[in-house]
């Protein structure tokens, strides 16, 4: 049962899915700090000093909208690492030498390969 999880969990498919949403989940925390933080108080100090959604129009909270982005690449940047460490791990199972004892149909194979070379000779 392991083994046929760790096949689905580090499929291509699955980890690109799973980035797209950690990484959508992360560049939507800055647009919503953007517009939350940046514009709306902008638009509030052009709408006569109209409050949006509790904003008041003196305040532009830059940091906060800073933070989202420092997060964001924190974040992006674990993923990369996790991704890297996959990959690296799926080179190495993909370069494990093959098994050397042949089978026993390629045996067999084998042994009429010889027979008929030996039955040519003659």
């Amino acid at each position: 049962m392991w083994g046929e999880f760790k096949k689905f969990a580090f499929k291509g498919n699955v980890l690109d899915l799973a980035v797209g949403v950690i990484i959508g989940a992360a560049f939507g925390k800055i647009v919503s700090s953007l517009v939350d933080d940046i514009i709306m108080p902008i638009v509030g100090l052009f709408a006569i000093g109209e409050d949006f959604s509790l904003l008041t129009y003196k305040t532009v909270k830059y940091g906060a909208f800073m933070q989202s982005i420092v997060d964001f690449f924190i974040t992006a940047f674990a993923i990369f690492l996790f991704i890297k460490l996959i990959t690296r791990y799926r080179k190495k199972e993909e370069a494990k030498p093959a098994d050397p004892k042949p089978d026993l149909k390629e045996e067999l194979l084998i042994e009429i390969r010889d027979l008929l070379k030996e039955k040519n000779r003659i």
